[in-house]
């Protein structure tokens, strides 16, 4: 069962994990759009500040509600972000993590499947694992640590993607499958651990920045309002195969450490440690099928994405 929508005033919108850094930035968009937004969070990793703006708006509603718990509700597309998503908080609890990636997104898709929802997953990047094949294309089977720390949240992911597609196959849910490449900006988790909320944090507090291995590893980093313009882009595409969503932008982590400091206080040193088990070596987006099926291409410069965020940590620590 399918459903068509054209007055985007009646649309009712479920974001699972709402009240977290690209939650929040999702339920700005739908509710400037005059969207109807239920937003479902435990607060795990999430924060009400994130989203206090819409608290006494007609349109939203917000459910504390813990998503490995079913739940019914009636809504036309469904959102499905709810997942620690950095290593400090999978870490400290990994079997809660892959229960919310499987039971989570089982109890998501149970509500696709009732209503005719149209589904989409904010899966990740780290299905490719440490990758062997740069930059990473979708058809790519990934280089998976399958019984390693961050198991539970690469295979955790891999694990709901296959069933996001079993239930496209079995019962014919709408499902859309967004990768997600590191992304960052304003809300983000001050102690989540990114690299990024790390060094700026770091930097703006006049202490050393702490980098990882040799520096030579890298990332490429999507800003947030882009990678929102993607998902909104696959959310009413035809496309129900994994699709990355990423800038494919690509820098050392030595290299972002120095640019970073240099718009803060160049003087800081930056202290080398150990490189965790299993951290990706390289970590880039192909975007060939975003760019041709979804018409999508990040917008924003590493540059001006910093600024902005560099700014918003500044505000918030001088709260």
């Amino acid at each position: 069962m399918n459903k068509t929508i054209n007055n985007h005033q009646n649309i009712r919108n479920l974001v699972s994990g709402g009240a977290g850094f690209l939650g929040s930035h999702l339920i700005d968009r739908l509710m400037q759009k005059e969207e109807k937004v239920i937003c479902l969070d435990n607060y795990f990793t999430g924060d009400k500040s994130n989203i206090a703006r819409w608290l006494n708006h007609p349109n939203f509603e917000i459910i504390r509600h813990d998503v490995t718990e079913p739940i019914q509700l009636e809504v036309d597309k469904i959102w499905h972000f709810a997942c620690p998503a950095s290593p400090s908080y999978y870490y400290k609890d990994p079997i809660k993590t892959a229960r919310i990636n499987f039971i989570g997104t089982y109890n998501m898709l149970e509500i696709a499947k009732e209503n005719g929802a149209r589904f989409l997953l904010a899966s990740t990047s780290e299905v490719y694992g440490n990758p062997k094949v740069h930059p990473q294309t979708e058809d790519y089977f990934g280089n998976v640590n399958f019984t390693g720390e961050r198991s539970c949240y690469s295979e955790g992911k891999r694990n709901a993607e296959s069933l996001c597609l079993d239930y496209l196959r079995k019962y014919s849910c709408e499902i859309r499958i967004a990768r997600i490449f590191n992304t960052y900006g304003p809300r983000m988790n001050p102690n989540d651990g990114r690299v990024i909320s790390n060094f700026i944090v770091q930097a703006l507090k006049g202490e050393a920045l702490t980098l990882y291995g040799d520096g030579s590893q890298t990332r490429s980093f999507c800003y947030v309002d882009d990678l929102i313009d993607g998902m909104f882009n696959l959310m009413k595409s035809n496309t129900n195969s994994p699709t990355n969503i990423g800038n494919p932008e690509e820098i050392t982590i030595l290299e972002l450490a120095k640019k970073i400091k240099g718009k803060i206080n160049p003087k800081l040193e930056i202290v080398f440690k150990p490189l965790p088990q299993d951290d990706p070596f390289k970590r880039k987006p192909d975007i060939t099928k975003a760019k041709s099926n979804l018409e999508w291409r990040p917008k924003i410069s590493l540059d001006n994405g910093l600024d902005k965020t560099v700014s918003w940590f500044k505000n918030l620590l001088d709260d």
